[in-house]
């Protein structure tokens, strides 16, 4: 029977889900016996502050939004923007007859039912409704076998929701009494924020070393053909049987790994290739293995995450977003998840893909299973393949675009995981000769042939490293017999040195959380986008590079907070909590361990922090005994020759020598030095760099020293006000500044320059009326200013020669309406691959941007114009596109406001009719009519986006200075 029959014999139903999209595409698969409404994500959540906090709460427990005496109780708010939709969603429960809570399968999703049980308190019957795709079977099929609601999921998720509020709320505030105001502390970002930092510091330290090598070029003599060629290249692998170091050979600090290995340098590499000039070469063996390579297996969320970046340049978030939009219009199934499993239902989709594309011969015997490698991964979904009983090919889906490139990628991995292995043959062929010297040299070639391409034809997986071979890639050898000749052709000697381990990517860092099981999957964008966003890691191109800021954090929170970013410490972490889910450990139990420790700790706090034994320590002394921690001490970091990176309130720079004394050095560090690249001579030479207080001379009017500065946003000049002249409160005052104009520089400035700036804004004249004309400099250029007719100047000169008539003439023409002429573009980055349209960088009102001229999107803190790459600039733009149109602001609604106001002073008859019209309407109980009743408030309730109910979501899952 059909829900809409069973409706019809029913009642009323209300179907709670977490996103307007979600609940408009259920909406039309369910008919007019159900009315589906969105939660927005979550309702209520702890505390975002102390005046959230309800008043009978005092102490810790204001502050902390979670009352630690008592069992570790939270105090849930309901959220401040959600209160009109709970309301909405009570009325819409009085009216109904049964409930069904549908928010998504997981531990969120769960916890989220449950919070909207414990508002709502509904008096029907409640049913928890759950599917993994979003088709009409599937929601039809989710009606007919509704769950009850998992109650160890809720208390799994609520422990991990309080321990990251302890963590954060703890922890944060002595980054801010240490280090620098509002920053923010958290159980994983925190730790993520230490993998980049060590890599950095790896960076640091890496010292690199040079080697060469030999490759010949040897001929067969025969004629060659595609599958038989002329040629093979090979390289030199041992001289008089001593293997010839790579790269793969020598330490961090450029070393020899062993002795057992010839280093050669360019003399020994030089002098080798010519003592092999006339040298007979032949064949010593041929070794020929099988190849066989099987599919991969199916998307789960890192995996997905990690192709995306690969293949289509997308970030962890961007990813999310375009994932979730598939999932919401019915084209994928759940995109969180950690399991690799497929239903039946896929298997067969799959299989009969195979069959249809590419032929029975690449369908194997058996359906192919792939068994977990996540660690408590949470085996409910499927893992993540195109929705349905039937797969829709990207041609037939519609769509365009990112979601396009999405979905291929996820289909084609899915019909690829159901296809035969691929086969061939790997050869390796040995080439040997002695040189003129008597020393004996041997080459080495490796080649691969595919004979039969099987899950290739369909998909092939990328590689971090862009140098990487992929598996499809062949290598053709001539077809060769040990013992037979060969001539050497061209012997080239080469060059290499050895490269520092290489940053992060987004993806490659998601792959590491999940292999050191630190964190959970589906949080990883979250928490890549929140270091991001904190200023912890800033991007270059695609690499995640660390600020000094986050040397500064992971400074302290190693040396006080040791155990709490410890890799192990918070793996361990996570298998507690997943204790707790599986009901084999209880919450309150374990976060009293956490938060108190359990009987006295050794030591002080401190060593407390990196001591041994239990992984569960007492958080609440740690962050109560902070004498320990010397804030200076903790940014500050050694460069050499006397010179100190610090890390101050107003960001970093380098000094060398003490404060306030003879030979005092510093510097302001750019925003965007990667740490490794500050090396001694680049902290000299910012050293040397005119910088300080340049003094000038002296105001002859004032008698006020001017001096001279170069500032974070800038150049210029300003005075030097008396001493105990009052710099706060109502009597203060601000010494006269001027930015240097363009053509200025602090070696060529002068005392009369800086008067003349300091002088602005200057008074030009008056017009007919007595409007006083001024002409001053702003943010955008010089202007002038009449009352609040503001007109732009062409040159910065004109600000001190402009006259009267000059400028009253400026006002008399008619003010210039729209964009001045378009300025060329600063950098070329050639097709976006999505729009096919050319992307390039421009120079916009508020800094350079990339754009294919429909999407723009502005460069991040991390790009510069020079050192941006097209990859680096598809990827923002697509992470634009996933956002999609910008939302709309709230002055509209705020000027219409007062109107709602107005019919308080109608007639009492005019509201009679109102109540009258209220009460009827709230007995028709049909979906049509509820949609009449519809306010205005709900339409645009439903117009919100995808990506707005998940950054809603993630809002309220992750508090300030939380995961």
């Amino acid at each position: 029977m059909s829900p809409t029959s069973e409706t019809a014999q029913g009642g009323r139903r209300l179907v709670i889900v977490e996103s307007p999209a979600k609940a408009k595409t259920i909406k039309g698969y369910l008919g007019p016996g159900y009315v589906v409404e969105a939660s927005v994500g979550h309702i209520r959540d702890l505390p975002n502050g102390a005046a959230e906090v309800p008043e009978k709460y005092t102490g810790e427990v204001r502050r902390l939004g979670v009352d630690v005496e008592h069992d570790f109780q939270p105090i849930y708010v309901v959220n401040a923007d959600k209160k009109a939709q709970v309301k909405k969603l009570k009325d819409l429960l009085k009216e109904s007859d049964e409930l069904f809570l549908a928010t998504d399968e997981d531990r969120e999703g769960e916890a989220i039912a449950w919070h909207l049980l414990e508002v709502l308190k509904p008096k029907v019957p409640v049913k928890r409704m759950v599917f993994h795709e979003i088709t009409k079977d599937a929601i039809q099929g989710a009606v007919r076998n509704p769950r009850e609601l998992n109650k160890r999921m809720v208390d799994a998720q609520e422990t991990r929701r309080i321990l990251d509020r302890l963590y954060g709320y703890e922890v944060s505030p002595v980054l801010w009494k240490k280090v620098m105001p509002r920053l923010s502390a958290g159980r994983v970002q925190s730790v993520a924020t230490r993998l980049v930092v060590e890599r950095e510091r790896e960076r640091i330290a890496f010292r690199s070393a040079e080697y060469w090598d030999l490759t010949g070029t040897f001929g067969t003599g025969r004629p060659g053909d595609p599958s038989d060629p002329s040629q093979l290249v090979a390289r030199l692998t041992t001289v008089d049987g001593k293997r010839v170091a790579q790269g793969r050979d020598f330490d961090s600090v450029g070393q020899l790994k062993s002795q057992n290995t010839l280093h050669l340098d360019e003399a020994n590499a030089r002098a080798l290739a010519a003592a092999l000039e006339n040298t007979d070469f032949s064949v010593r063996s041929v070794e020929s293995k099988p190849y066989r390579r099987s599919p991969y297996a199916p998307f789960r969320t890192t995996t997905m995450q990690q192709e995306a970046s690969r293949k289509l340049g997308f970030g962890a978030k961007a990813t999310m977003q375009v994932a979730q939009k598939l999932y919401e219009n019915g084209f994928i199934t759940y995109m969180r998840t950690d399991s690799t499993t497929l239903s039946d239902t896929a298997v067969a989709a799959a299989r009969a893909q195979v069959t249809q594309l590419y032929g029975s011969d690449y369908l194997p015997e058996r359906p192919r299973t792939y068994a977990g490698k996540v660690k408590n991964a949470q085996e409910a979904h499927e893992a993540i393949r195109p929705s349905g009983d039937r797969f829709r090919t990207p041609a037939e889906t519609g769509l365009s675009g990112d979601q396009f490139r999405l979905y291929e990628l996820i289909w084609k991995r899915t019909v690829a995981s159901q296809m035969k292995d691929a086969t061939g043959n790997s050869v390796t062929v040995k080439i040997g000769g002695r040189a003129a010297d008597g020393r004996d040299a041997e080459f080495s070639a490796s080649g691969k042939t595919i004979t039969f391409h099987g899950f290739l034809k369909a998909y092939v997986e990328g590689a971090d490293d862009p140098n990487a071979e992929l598996d499809d890639r062949e290598r053709r050898l001539p077809q060769v017999a040990e013992g037979d000749a060969l001539t050497a052709e061209e012997m080239s000697v080469d060059g290499h040195a050895t490269k520092p381990p290489a940053r992060y990517t987004e993806a490659s860092l998601v792959k590491e959380l999940e292999e050191r099981e630190i964190g959970r999957p589906s949080t990883y964008a979250s928490i890549i986008g929140t270091i991001l966003d904190r200023g912890y890691v800033f991007k270059k191109g695609t690499a995640l590079v660390p600020s000094f800021l986050s040397f500064a954090v992971v400074n302290l929170l190693e040396k006080h907070f040791g155990r709490l970013v410890d890799y192990d410490f918070t793996a361990r972490m996570e298998d507690d909590l997943d204790r707790i889910a599986r009901g084999e450990a209880q919450a309150v139990p374990w976060l009293r361990r956490f938060y108190f420790g359990e009987g006295e700790v050794s030591g002080g706090a401190a060593d407390a922090g990196n001591g041994d034994g239990d992984h569960l320590g007492g958080l609440k002394e740690l962050v109560t005994d902070l004498g320990a921690i010397d804030a200076r001490e903790v940014s500050s970091f050694p460069v050499a020759d006397g010179i100190v990176l610090r890390v101050g309130r107003y960001g970093p720079y380098i000094e060398r020598g003490e404060r306030d004394t003879d030979g005092h050095q510093r510097a302001d560090i750019p925003d965007d030095l990667a740490p490794d690249e500050l090396t001694v001579e680049y902290a000299e030479e910012l050293l040397a760099k005119p910088s300080g207080d340049f003094a000038l001379g002296t105001d002859p009017e004032s008698g006020r020293e001017i001096i001279a500065k170069d500032g974070r946003y800038g150049p210029y000049v300003t005075e030097v006000l008396p001493e105990g002249t009052p710099k706060t409160g109502k009597n203060a005052v601000k010494p006269r500044t001027a930015s240097l104009f363009k053509t200025m520089s602090l070696d060529t400035v002068t005392l009369a320059d800086a008067l003349k700036l300091m002088s602005l804004p200057r008074v030009v004249g008056t017009d007919a009326e007595g409007v006083e004309i001024t002409a001053q400099n702003g943010r955008y250029g010089p202007y002038l200013k009449k009352g609040t007719d503001s007109r732009s100047l062409e040159t910065e000169e004109q600000l001190f020669t402009i006259t009267l008539d000059e400028a009253l003439e400026i006002y008399s023409k008619p003010k210039q309406r729209g964009r001045a002429a378009a300025k060329p573009p600063l950098k070329e980055l050639g097709e976006d691959p999505v729009s096919a349209k050319p992307v390039v960088v421009k120079d916009g009102r508020f800094g350079p941007y990339v754009t294919d001229g429909e999407t723009n999107a502005t460069l991040r803190s991390g790009d510069s114009v020079e050192e941006i790459t097209p990859e680096r600039g598809f990827e923002l733009l697509a992470e634009k596109r996933a956002k999609g149109p910008a939302k709309k602001t709230a002055k509209k609604a705020a000027k219409k406001a007062p109107a709602k106001k107005a019919p308080a002073k109608k007639t009492a008859a005019t509201a009679a009719k109102k109540t009258a019209a209220k009460k009827t309407t709230a007995k028709k109980t049909t979906a049509s009519t509820a949609a009449k009743k519809t306010t205005a408030k709900k339409t645009t309730a439903k117009k919100a986006t995808a990506s707005q109910s998940t950054a809603s979501k993630a809002t309220a899952s992750q508090a300030a200075a939380e995961d």
